[in-house]
C-alpha cells in the first residue's frame, strides 16, 4: 500500500489525503485483489483503478482547500433513485435527467469531481476527452453494454463519488469476496454519506444546477442515513420480482469480476442472494421508522409498460412540477430509445446454482409486502 500512495502523490503532485480513514478499506481492497488468485493482467486492472482513485482523492482534498467557498453550497431537494439492482434505476434515471430542472451526475465528472486548475474558459477539459476514449473502445470491445450501458456524457451511479472512501465496491463484485466482503458488511455509513455531499457541493460549485438527480442501488438500505444529511430530500425505490433480479445481476457480478479461480457461478449465486435480501431487509427496517411521504415506490413492470405516467405519478406524488414541454421531452426520449436498445441481456438461475423456491423462500418478507408479478 505504501508504494501505491507515494506513486500517487508523485502523479498528483500533492500528499494531502484527508482523514485517513480511507486506508482501512484499501488495505482490505487490496488484500482482496492478493488473495484470490487473480491473473496478473487483472491484478494491474484493479491497480490502476486504486491508483486512479488516490490521485483524485488528492485532488479533491486539495480543491476542498483552495476553494472552501464551493463546501457552502446548499444541496436543495435531491432526488434519490433506488431499488435492489438490475430493478430498472438506471432507466428510469436516463429518462427523468431529460427534465432540464435535474442536475444528474454525468460519468466523466464522476470520476474527476475536482476542478482542473488553469482551464481556460470555455476550454473543454481533457479529463472528459480521455473518458470519452475509454468508454467508447469499452463499448465496442465488450458486451457489457448489454447489461448497463456507460458513456462520458452518461447520468450516472452516485457510488463513483463514494468510491474515494474506499468503503464502497470499485468494481461491484468486491462486496462478494474476502476479507472485503467482511469489512463493508461493518462500515458505519453516516462518514460515506457526509463526504458525498460534499462532493455534490464541489461539483454544484463547478457546474450548477437547480436539484440534483442521483441514483445508486445500494441507498435502498440507507434511506434513513440520506434523510439524515438531506431532509428535504424525495426517494423513489424500484421493485421487481427478485426471481429475475438476482440471475440478472448474479450474471452482471460475473461479467465485472476478472477472471480468477476462486469464484465459481454458484458460489456467487449465493453471495448474492444473501447480499440482496439483506438489503431489502435493512431497507424495510428503515423505512419503517422514516416519513413515508418522501417515499415513492415503482413498479418495473409499470415502469416498463408506460414510463411517462410513472413519472408523472413521481412528479405528484413529491410536489414537483411537470411542464408541458418536459413530458413532451420525455415521451419522445422514451420512444427514442426502447429497451434492449444495447442489446439482450440473457441469463438463468440455475447458471448460479439457484432454484426459483430458493429465491422465493428468502425474499417472503418482501413479496409479501409488495405485488410482484414477473
Amino acid at each position: 500500500m505504501k508504494q501505491l500512495l507515494e506513486e500517487a502523490m508523485q502523479i498528483a503532485g500533492l500528499t494531502d489525503f484527508g482523514d485517513e480513514r480511507f486506508k482501512l478499506g484499501l488495505a482490505a481492497l487490496l488484500d482482496t485483489y492478493s488473495s484470490n488468485n487473480f491473473t496478473t493482467e487483472a491484478q494491474g486492472k484493479l491497480r490502476r483503478r486504486m491508483l486512479e482513485l488516490l490521485v483524485s482523492r488528492l485532488q479533491i482534498e486539495d480543491a476542498f482547500k483552495r476553494h472552501p467557498e464551493a463546501l457552502e453550497q446548499t444541496i436543495s431537494q435531491p432526488l434519490f433513485l433506488t431499488g435492489l439492482p438490475r430493478t430498472g434505476t438506471s432507466a428510469l434515471l436516463n429518462v427523468l435527467s431529460v427534465d432540464p430542472a435535474w442536475r444528474s451526475l454525468k460519468l466523466w465528472e464522476a470520476h474527476n469531481p475536482s476542478p482542473l486548475e488553469g482551464l481556460a474558459p470555455g476550454q473543454e477539459d481533457p479529463r472528459y476527452l480521455r473518458v470519452k476514449k475509454y468508454y467508447d473502445a469499452m463499448n465496442e470491445s465488450s458486451d457489457f453494454k448489454k447489461i448497463h450501458f456507460m458513456g462520458a456524457d452518461s447520468a450516472e451511479e452516485c457510488i463513483f463519488l463514494t468510491n474515494h472512501t474506499f468503503e464502497d465496491a470499485a468494481y461491484g463484485f468486491e462486496i462478494f469476496l474476502e476479507p472485503y466482503a467482511e469489512f463493508y458488511r461493518g462500515v458505519e455509513r453516516g462518514y460515506q454519506y457526509a463526504y458525498h455531499a460534499n462532493l455534490l457541493r464541489l461539483l454544484q460549485w463547478q457546474r450548477p444546477g437547480e436539484s440534483w438527480l442521483l441514483k445508486t442501488p445500494s441507498h435502498v438500505c440507507h434511506l434513513d442515513i440520506i434523510l439524515s444529511e438531506h431532509p428535504d430530500a424525495g426517494i423513489v425505490i424500484t421493485h421487481r420480482n427478485p426471481l429475475e433480479v438476482v440471475g440478472s445481476y448474479c450474471s452482471m457480478m460475473m461479467t465485472v469480476v476478472p477472471e480468477q479461480s476462486r469464484t465459481d457461478p454458484h458460489d456467487m449465486g449465493r453471495r448474492v442472494l444473501e447480499h440482496l435480501a439483506m438489503q431489502m431487509d435493512q431497507s424495510m427496517d428503515s423505512r419503517a421508522r422514516l416519513d413515508s411521504s418522501r417515499i415513492v415506490d415503482v413498479n418495473y413492470n409499470d415502469f416498463i409498460e408506460d414510463s411517462v405516467a410513472v413519472v408523472e405519478d413521481i412528479y405528484e406524488s413529491l410536489a414537483i412540477r411537470c411542464p408541458a414541454e418536459t413530458r413532451d421531452s420525455i415521451s419522445q426520449y422514451v420512444v427514442d430509445h426502447p429497451r434492449g436498445k444495447h442489446g439482450s441481456h440473457d441469463y438463468q438461475l440455475a447458471d448460479f446454482g439457484l432454484t426459483e423456491n430458493q429465491v422465493q423462500d428468502r425474499f417472503a418478507r418482501y413479496l409479501a409486502s409488495y405485488d410482484l408479478a414477473v
